[in-house]
Formats: C-alpha cells, sequence, structure tokens
C-alpha cells in the first residue's frame, strides 16, 4: 500500500473513532478495524497492507455490490448486508464516499442509545 494510501486509512480509522462508543479491534494480523459495544462496523487493513474496507450496509449494499472492485463479505456476513471493498490504487473511491459507508455501517451495528447520541451531537 502507498503511503497516501496509509494516510487515507488513517483518516478513515481516525473519522470512524469520533463515534459515541467506538474503539479499535484487531482480532487477527492484518487487521485494524473498527467496532463499538465490541461489535465490528468496519473492517480495515493494518497499516502497510493493500487496501480494502468491508461494512455493513443494509441501504445502500446492493447498489454498492455493482462496483467491479465490491463483493459480499466472505465467513457468511455478505447474507447481512456486508460488502467488501478491493479496489485498485487507481479505483479507490472518495474518502467522503467511504465515511458514508462508514457511518451507515457504525448505525446498523451500534446501540440504538448511541446512534441517537450521535444524532444529538449532530444538531
Amino acid at each position: 500500500m502507498s503511503e497516501a494510501t496509509d494516510r487515507m486509512v488513517a483518516e478513515l480509522r481516525d473519522f470512524g473513532m469520533t463515534y459515541p462508543g467506538a474503539h479499535g479491534k484487531s482480532p487477527w494480523p492484518g487487521h485494524d478495524d473498527l467496532a463499538v459495544n465490541d461489535k465490528t462496523f468496519a473492517y480495515l487493513p493494518a497499516a502497510g497492507d493493500p487496501f480494502s474496507l468491508s461494512v455493513k450496509l443494509p441501504y445502500t449494499g446492493e447498489v454498492e455490490l455493482e462496483r467491479p472492485y465490491a463483493t459480499p463479505t466472505a465467513y457468511g456476513l455478505g447474507k447481512s448486508g456486508w460488502v467488501s471493498f478491493r479496489p485498485s490504487e487507481s479505483e479507490i473511491p472518495p474518502v467522503e464516499r467511504m465515511k458514508e459507508w462508514i457511518d451507515q455501517s457504525y448505525r446498523a451495528q451500534a446501540p440504538k442509545r448511541l446512534v441517537k447520541a450521535l444524532d444529538a451531537r449532530d444538531d
């Protein structure tokens, strides 16, 4: 992964960590994920690894799966609305789009009280 891609992943991770109750989770090598109440809401690569992002997209997943670099997430997670993105360096979507995916995934995974706290913060 390039330095620019590492910086982008760090930006996505920092963004996700601003959500109420968000914390890091590294269940196995090569992952530096985002979780809330120990439930992962974004699978991100560790620094230096190829770019990938897996998020739960209950509302836009079907449309996002039309992207050539998107697939249902393995281990049966795809059946629950999880989408994995593995674009080449030239295909990486805009950071703002990926932040929207992280937001949608957080809202799908977080307890309602934390989503309410997030919405109150944004008012």
